[in-house]
C-alpha cells in the first residue's frame, strides 16, 4: 500500500476531467505532477476505436518522465481506463512520487469512473497489442496449484464417465440449487415489456410451471394500487410485477414494484422452488426491460409477503422504505410516517449482577 504524499489534484484537472466525461469529445486525458499538484498536461481527442488510439498513446509519454493517461474506453463510453507510466529510467524520486500518488489522482477523480487499470514501465507496455494482451491475461482463470489441478482433472473424468462424485452431506440439498435460470414463455416476456412501455398502473402476475421450470404468464391486466391485493393469487405462490406511478415521493415516479408472494399453504417444494429462482427472475425482468428500451425502471427493494391480501398503497410504500420524516403526505392521505407493526428485535437481558 502505498504511503500519502500529501498531494491533490488542482481544480483546473477537476474541471477537465468532468468536462471529459460530459462531453465523451476525449480519449487520453494525460495528468503530470507540477509543484506538488495534479494537473493535466495533455488531452487528446479520438480519431478511431480505442485500439486505434492506444497506438498513438505513446506520442504524448517522454521516454524518462513519468506520467498518469486516463483513457475513455468504447464500450462502453462511461467507463476510463487509467494508466500508471513510470518508466525504469525516470529518477527515483519521480518513481516513488507517482508510484505513491495514484490512489489519489483516482480516488479524488471518483473511483467508479475507472474500471480497469495498467502499469507501464516503458511504452513497449502500451499500444493496442499490449493491451490486448492485459485483457487476456485479466480474463485468464487464476493459477492453481498442483493439487488444484490434480483435483480437476479427476473431476473432469468423472463428468466425461458420466460418473457422480461423492457429495456428502450436499447429496441432500434441494435439487434447484441455489439460485434456478428458469426458461421464459413468449408470452410472459411479452407482458413484462408492454408493462414497460405502458403508463399508468399495471400488473402482471408470472408462475412457474414445475415440470419445465419454465415462467408462464398468469395475469395482465390495468389495475389500481387499492386492487393489488386481490389480484395476486392467494393460494398459491407467484411473482407480480407492479408498475405503480406513486406521489409519495417528491417529485412523483412511477416505478415497477417486483413481488415475490408466497402463502403459507402452498406446497413446501413449490414453495422452495419459487425462493430459490426470486433473485434470477427479477435479474431477467430487468434485462428484458432494458433490451426493449423501456426507460420503466424497478424499484431498489422487492417486495415480500406471505398473504398477498395485506399489499396496498400503505403496505408497498413501508416495504419500499418512501416514508419517513421527509417524505410527503400521499394524495391519498397516506401519512409520511407508517409505523412498523413488524415484531422488533428484543435484545436479550444481560446476566444479573452478583452480590
Amino acid at each position: 500500500m502505498s504511503a500519502p504524499t500529501g498531494i491533490q489534484i488542482s481544480p483546473e484537472l477537476a474541471s477537465a476531467f468532468s468536462d471529459a466525461v460530459d462531453s465523451r469529445n476525449t480519449r487520453f486525458l494525460k495528468v503530470s505532477i507540477e509543484n506538488e499538484t495534479l494537473v493535466p498536461s495533455h488531452t487528446v481527442a479520438p480519431s478511431g476505436t480505442l485500439e486505434q488510439d492506444l497506438d498513438r498513446l505513446t506520442d504524448i509519454l517522454e521516454d524518462n518522465v513519468p506520467a498518469y493517461v486516463l483513457v475513455r474506453l468504447d464500450d462502453p463510453p462511461t467507463e476510463w481506463l487509467a494508466i500508471y507510466y513510470v518508466p525504469d529510467t525516470a529518477k527515483v524520486r519521480d518513481k516513488m512520487l507517482y508510484a505513491a500518488t495514484r490512489n489519489t489522482l483516482t480516488k479524488s477523480l471518483g473511483s467508479t469512473h475507472f474500471t480497469d487499470n495498467i502499469f507501464a514501465t516503458s511504452k513497449d507496455d502500451l499500444g493496442a497489442e499490449a493491451y490486448a494482451k492485459h485483457k487476456r491475461h485479466v480474463a485468464a482463470p487464476p493459477p492453481m496449484s498442483a493439487r488444484e489441478k490434480e483435483m480437476e482433472e479427476v473431476k473432469a473424468a468423472e463428468r466425461e464417465a458420466g460418473g457422480r462424485s461423492y457429495e456428502g452431506s450436499r447429496a441432500r440439498q434441494n435439487h434447484v440449487g441455489q439460485g434456478v435460470g428458469l426458461k421464459w414463455s413468449d408470452e410472459a416476456q411479452k407482458a413484462i415489456e408492454d408493462m414497460g412501455a405502458s403508463e399508468g398502473s399495471h400488473l402482471v402476475v408470472l408462475s412457474i410451471d414445475p415440470a419445465t421450470e419454465t415462467l408462464l404468464l398468469s395475469s395482465a391486466q390495468e389495475i389500481d394500487v387499492s386492487n393489488l391485493g386481490s389480484s395476486i393469487p392467494a393460494t398459491d405462490p407467484s411473482y407480480a410485477f407492479f408498475a405503480w406511478p406513486q406521489s409519495i415521493t417528491s417529485p412523483p415516479r412511477r416505478e415497477i414494484v417486483p413481488i415475490y408472494s408466497c402463502p403459507s399453504a402452498s406446497p413446501v417444494r413449490h414453495r422452495m422452488l419459487y425462493s430459490s429462482a426470486v433473485l434470477s427472475v427479477v435479474r431477467n425482468v430487468k434485462d428484458i426491460l432494458s433490451s426493449s428500451g423501456s426507460t420503466s425502471t424497478l424499484a431498489s427493494r422487492k417486495v415480500e409477503t406471505s398473504d398477498p391480501s395485506e399489499l396496498d398503497e400503505k403496505y408497498l410504500a413501508a416495504e419500499l422504505g418512501l416514508v419517513g420524516s421527509d417524505a410527503p403526505t400521499s394524495a391519498t392521505g397516506l401519512p409520511s410516517d407508517v409505523p412498523d407493526n413488524k415484531p422488533k428485535f428484543a435484545r436479550p437481558k444481560g446476566p444479573g449482577r452478583k452480590r
